[in-house]
């Protein structure tokens, strides 16, 4: 029958099972924080409005050429602006656009006062020979709310962060650290990857938040030494599943960057994303994980639109801070227990299962 003295479980098993259970890694979901950061987005713009009427935050992206994983991209951040009350503009241009024609437009853009916020949409999608570098750094780096302008990377790189803006997929990362409520202060960090846009951006940010950290890349000996040190773990190499269960430091803040697309019949889209942690078998091993999809991608385009708030306030002399979000342990309070509450339970249920040992 079942034995009351160890919570209705019979044998050790189920101890075991439940034990597992309790330490499992917190899902940290990107969904519903980047939600609650377009929700505070949208209030902050209406309570500005109530003072200055005329303030609208503008947002332009720029696009050379056709490609439709691109007009996908564009169309879930139009729709973003119009759900915050961000004005946002798409400027397509033919795929003969030369290179002179472009950073025509974008000086045009630059000298707009209703434009807060440029985006040049890369890779570019023609034939004429245009240099992406160049054209990204004929953005104004006031207007460079993706952060990828030479200036701003030079400024994110010295620390000097209260004048640039930085790259939106990084900043997502960092608020989904910090809502999480896990501080990356004297914290061993590991970043994997090294790109413009990500892994390099989001190693300055965690160094200058006082982490101590590592970034490691392809040319990277053991890779699993690296990460096994690390109490956060941040991927963003582009490779499916590379960074396995068992490298994971028990307890570890993992964050996947990962969109890694391949052909599967059985979803209605066609295509399955998988990231470059094996989700599955970290989850067992970490103490917060981000899923793929649903974790950082959504945090990528709520942190695109804060951005572009942030310049148009800069732009009219608005000097408050952003109005704040609730934290991800309001948001996500009845999808997890606490870490507390989980070591709490899973000590307990340890003990009565080395005294059922015993019998």
């Amino acid at each position: 029958g079942i034995n009351a003295e160890y919570g209705g479980f019979q044998t050790f098993q189920h101890y075991f099972k439940q034990i597992n259970l309790s330490i499992m890694a917190k899902v940290i979901k990107g969904t519903a924080v980047a939600k609650k950061v377009r929700e505070a987005l949208r209030e902050e713009i209406q309570e500005i409005q109530e003072t200055l009427p005329g303030f609208t935050p503008g947002l332009t992206v720029v696009q050379v050429g056709d490609r439709p994983d691109s007009n996908v991209y564009i169309g879930a951040k139009i729709k973003a602006c119009k759900e915050i009350g961000i004005e946002g503009t798409h400027l397509k241009m033919p795929p003969t656009t030369t290179e002179e024609e472009l950073v025509g437009e974008i000086e045009r853009l630059n000298n707009d006062p209703n434009v807060h916020g440029i985006i040049l949409q890369v890779p570019l999608d023609c034939n004429t020979g245009i240099d992406e570098a160049l054209a990204t750094n004929a953005l104004s780096p006031s207007k460079d709310v993706d952060g990828l302008t030479d200036v701003n990377a030079g400024r994110l790189s010295r620390g000097d962060l209260k004048r640039c803006f930085t790259p939106c997929t990084p900043s997502g990362c960092m608020v989904l650290i910090e809502e999480a409520g896990v501080d990356v202060k004297g914290k061993n960090v590991c970043v994997v990857g090294r790109s413009k846009i990500v892994g390099a951006p989001m190693h300055d940010l965690l160094l200058w938040a006082h982490g101590t950290v590592t970034t490691c890349h392809s040319r990277t000996p053991d890779l699993g030494y690296h990460i096994k040190q690390a109490d956060v773990v941040v991927v963003a190499a582009g490779k499916k599943e590379l960074v396995k269960g068992d490298m994971i430091k028990p307890g570890a803040v993992v964050i996947d960057c990962g969109i890694n697309p391949e052909p599967d019949a059985t979803k209605k889209s066609g295509v399955k994303l998988w990231g470059d942690v094996e989700y599955g078998a970290a989850k067992e091993v970490a103490g917060y994980i981000t899923p793929v999809p649903g974790g950082v991608g959504p945090m990528t385009v709520a942190l695109l639109m804060r951005n572009t708030v942030t310049s148009a306030k800069r732009m009219n002399g608005i000097t408050s801070p952003h109005k704040p979000i609730r934290s991800y342990s309001t948001i996500a309070g009845r999808q997890f227990p606490s870490a507390a509450r989980s070591f709490s339970t899973a000590a307990s249920l340890g003990l009565r299962a080395l005294r059922f040992l015993k019998k």
